[in-house]
């Protein structure tokens, strides 16, 4: 029966007209307007030095996880900050007139960072600031058992990897990537609509068929696994269209990563797969409106993610931090951010536990749901 019901409802998905629109078309449709949009503009929107400042205190030269990262930071050919260390009055004026992104200042052995414009090189200032007080914390928990010494070298050399650049990302991302990787995001929120259309077709007071599955000796759970089964299959399909479209028609470079991206999205494709189970269970309402719920849920997680601007994920980390941290949208672009932005895997993984966590959690309150349903039909 898990076979009889998997083939059909692939049938089923694959002759939904308006499932294919959402789920393959469309996104291919924005991306070919990300493509126009964006592609004369690449050459000027590409990284640079980011010009900074630091509060050169007693304070800054004794921590010797933030000097020292901060100074490897500012040196080199292919350095990613050029860093001022001047007084706090100095730091206040220069940005003021505009002339640097924003000034750190340790106090109390906390980072405090202070900036006034909400952009890429702000938002790349405190990524890395918060890569670096990760460390910084860690070599606090370790004061009193090893000596200044042998704490760096446990996980001195370690900050700085987290928060370096590699090369052709600092030199080869820019405004039409970021945009894409909002649009992958999207891709993976919208299996929500392959998943909730598919079990729809499960459920006793939304199809005939439901009502005929709802009576029959079959393990209902089985009917659903079955079909959340066929709606990954579809959505994979649609990723790959999507990835062999805008690397080969649109010419995107997702960089040297592109394996590590792909499995963030089939991760990512599972979270939306859950989103859509639990819509389709917890709420008990027609097909339309579900889907409304599920459009509203997507693009508003997109949203706040950065995909119309790469503002609006700085702003939210920064005033409501909660929002990007439950965000499926932006654990996922976080995930291929990290790609760029670092040498070291660590964030991208924990972005990829994050979203495990999330679909495991979305598919645990389906099931309760699920089993209320059979219970109330009993």
């Amino acid at each position: 029966m898990f076979f009889h019901n998997f083939k059909y409802s692939l049938k089923t998905l694959f002759k939904d007209k308006s499932l294919i629109f959402w789920t393959l078309a469309f996104p291919l449709i924005m991306g070919t307007f990300f493509h126009l949009a964006f592609k004369d503009i690449t050459e000027n929107d590409k990284l640079k030095t980011i010009d900074i400042a630091v509060i050169d205190n007693n304070e800054f030269n004794s921590n010797m996880i933030y000097k020292t990262t901060i100074d490897h930071l500012s040196t080199g050919n292919d350095k990613l900050f050029n860093t001022k260390f001047v007084d706090k009055t100095k730091a206040k004026k220069l940005l003021k007139d505009k002339k640097i992104a924003g000034y750190l200042e340790l106090k109390n052995n906390k980072p405090i960072l202070t900036i006034k414009a909400n952009g890429i090189d702000e938002t790349i200032f405190k990524y890395v600031i918060d890569e670096i007080e990760q460390t910084n914390s860690i070599a606090t928990n370790l004061q009193g058992k090893y000596s200044p010494d042998r704490i760096y070298q446990i996980i001195g050399s370690t900050s700085m990897e987290e928060v370096t650049f590699n090369n052709k990302s600092k030199g080869n991302i820019d405004m039409m990537v970021v945009e894409f990787y909002t649009l992958i995001a999207m891709t993976c929120l919208y299996g929500a609509i392959i998943s909730m259309t598919s079990v729809n077709k499960t459920l006793p007071n939304m199809s005939n068929v439901g009502k005929r599955v709802s009576i029959s000796p079959t393990n209902k759970i089985k009917i659903v696994l079955s079909s959340l089964l066929s709606s990954y299959i579809v959505q994979v399909i649609g990723l790959i269209l999507l990835f062999a479209y805008t690397i080969f028609a649109l010419n995107v470079d997702y960089g040297t990563h592109i394996g590590y991206i792909i499995l963030l999205s089939l991760v990512g494709s599972l979270t939306g797969l859950s989103l859509g189970l639990f819509v389709s269970t917890a709420f008990k309402s027609n097909e339309n409106s579900k889907l409304g719920i599920i459009l509203a849920i997507s693009m508003t997680c997109v949203f706040f993610a950065g995909m119309m601007g790469v503002t609006m994920k700085y702003i939210i980390d920064k005033n409501i931090p909660i929002l990007n941290k439950i965000n499926p949208a932006n654990m996922i672009t976080d995930g291929f951010y990290s790609l760029y932005y670092y040498d070291t895997f660590n964030r991208y993984f924990f972005n990829i536990m994050s979203l495990s966590l999330l679909s495991i959690l979305l598919v645990i309150l389906s099931y309760n749901s699920l089993r209320r349903q059979q219970y109330d039909s009993i």
